[in-house]
């Protein structure tokens, strides 16, 4: 199961309204982040987001780790912080891959 450093700058612009004081990262940053994670080490173009789940918010300061793993149709991930589940979910394999 490949694991790779998720890095978020922390003088990132999203930061300044999510949230000022206490800032956390946004979903998308996560998901958006995880995706390019898995093109890099696959080489596949992945198109679609089936399944998503949060458990706990990130923050700037988080080391982040993602891990995955391809499966027949899917490819399954993880996003970790200090052994804390942070996200989870599910890309589906473009068709051209599980063909």
């Amino acid at each position: 199961m490949p694991v790779a450093a998720l890095t978020i700058a922390p003088d990132h612009p999203v930061f300044l309204g999510h949230f000022p004081g206490r800032p956390i990262v946004p979903g998308v940053m996560l998901l958006d982040g995880v995706q390019g994670i898995i093109e890099a080490h696959t080489g596949l173009r992945l198109q679609a987001l089936t399944e998503a789940k949060f458990h706990h918010t990130a923050t700037p300061d988080d080391a982040l780790q993602v891990s995955f793993e391809m499966g027949a149709t899917s490819v399954r991930f993880e996003v970790l912080s200090a052994g804390a589940k942070i996200a989870s979910g599910r890309f589906p394999l473009p068709s051209s891959a599980t063909a």
